[in-house]
């Protein structure tokens, strides 16, 4: 454990050693990161500040034997073989002021073993094709540093699903996907020259939308494709077809509306997405939204959806 942010080639001084079974607790205390550690039924505090790095035995940081790391976050446990952490106070105008985690880890390889957006056990051909989308998608994202998390790729959904050493350490499977991973090493796929924003997702409503009625930005490489096999029920019975049910409460804020009491679907988009939908307050008041605005605000898997009241 380090004070400070090291950069990949930098050492200090650590300010402890951990032993194997050791747990480290993080907890954010008025603006500083408190550190204490946990092994038996003894804490011991160990350092206050705001910015951490941890290193570990076995990576390209520490020469030793092989140790892996778990991150326990809520209820989610995840393992962590490769790179380094650091532990960070960020403050963002949307997020507020809260502790960050990040795991730097080389993006070709190490980042890459532990991608988890498909099931191992998938036909060769398809891991492959996952690995060279994901890693396409890293590259291209891999230029800037976001201020909000001090990262380049969130370890979620909102980029890419990274459960580290937890994919391929996999009982069976893992070595597949990491074979993938190596099988298509320095593989992208490009336009003009660049790599591009490689979007992938896991069902659709019979056919993908295009960037510029999803975003508002269209680019070539982004047209709508048919989809069939997400409108089988048998291979996508979640989402073939779906339901939710929205409260007044959670329309009247997407539209910014005091209330909502009447919603009509304006027009479609080529692909079949709802273009744009509008609503009426009781005292007369309309506004219309693009439909994947609608979507997104009010948590609707799709914009591919018709009203039921």
């Amino acid at each position: 454990m380090f004070a400070g942010d090291l950069g990949e080639t930098q050492t200090a001084a650590p300010l402890a050693t951990l032993a194997s079974k050791t747990s480290l607790n993080l907890a954010l205390t008025s603006n500083l990161i408190a550190i204490s550690t946990t092994r038996g039924s003894k804490n011991t505090a160990v350092a206050t500040g705001t910015t951490f790095t941890l290193r570990w035995t076995g990576t390209r940081y520490l020469e030793g034997p092989v140790t892996v790391l778990s991150l326990t976050t809520g209820n989610t446990v995840n393992r962590y073989r490769h790179g380094q952490m650091s532990f960070k106070i960020i403050r963002d105008k949307v997020l507020g002021k809260r502790i960050e985690i990040i795991n730097s880890v080389r993006l070709q390889d190490e980042y890459l073993w532990g991608i988890s957006e498909v099931p191992s056990s998938w036909p060769a051909a398809a891991l492959e094709a996952q690995a060279i989308a994901s890693r396409t998608y890293a590259y291209a994202k891999s230029f800037k540093l976001r201020a909000a998390c001090d990262c380049q790729l969130y370890g979620t959904i909102s980029d890419q699903t990274f459960a580290g050493y937890s994919k391929e350490s996999e009982p069976k499977f893992g070595e597949l996907w990491k074979a993938a991973v190596n099988r298509t090493a320095g593989s992208i796929i490009t336009f003009a020259g660049a790599p591009i924003t490689a979007y992938f997702t896991s069902s659709s409503g019979g056919a993908t939308e295009t960037s510029e009625h999803a975003w508002g930005t269209a680019t070539p490489y982004t047209v709508s494709v048919s989809d069939s096999a997400s409108v089988n029920a048998v291979l996508n019975p979640r989402f073939a077809t779906w339901s939710r049910e929205i409260s007044q409460s959670v329309i009247a804020q997407a539209f910014l509306l005091p209330d909502v009491v009447s919603l009509n679907v304006l027009s479609l988009n080529p692909a079949g997405t709802v273009a744009s939908i509008q609503a009426t307050s009781s005292t007369g008041l309309i506004a219309i939204l693009r439909g994947e605005t609608f979507r997104s605000r009010s948590k609707l898997p799709s914009a591919w959806f018709a009203l039921k009241f």
